[in-house]
């Protein structure tokens, strides 16, 4: 399992949210996992056996739960240097 690897790709992502456990994606990049939505303004939160990412949209908070067995792809965009 690639459990080690997520982690690393998911922290270089985003940055520690202080006082708390997650992690908030940098402003500059976006996240997608195994071809699903594409993530902009997301709070990630790795726990031991799934990942949740939590957005807003409608006023309303969505948590999406991937299971880390089930990570097959992590794409992390951000713009051209």
């Amino acid at each position: 399992m690639m459990k080690a690897t997520w982690e690393k790709v998911f922290e270089y992502a985003s940055m520690p949210v202080h006082g708390t456990l997650s992690r908030k994606l940098r402003k500059e990049v976006k996240l997608q996992i195994n071809a699903g939505p594409v993530y902009t303004d997301a709070v990630i939160f790795l726990g031991e056996e799934f990942v949740r990412i939590v957005t807003s949209k409608d006023g309303e908070t969505i948590n999406t739960y991937y299971d880390w067995a089930k990570i097959d792809f992590v794409s992390t965009i951000s713009a051209a240097p």
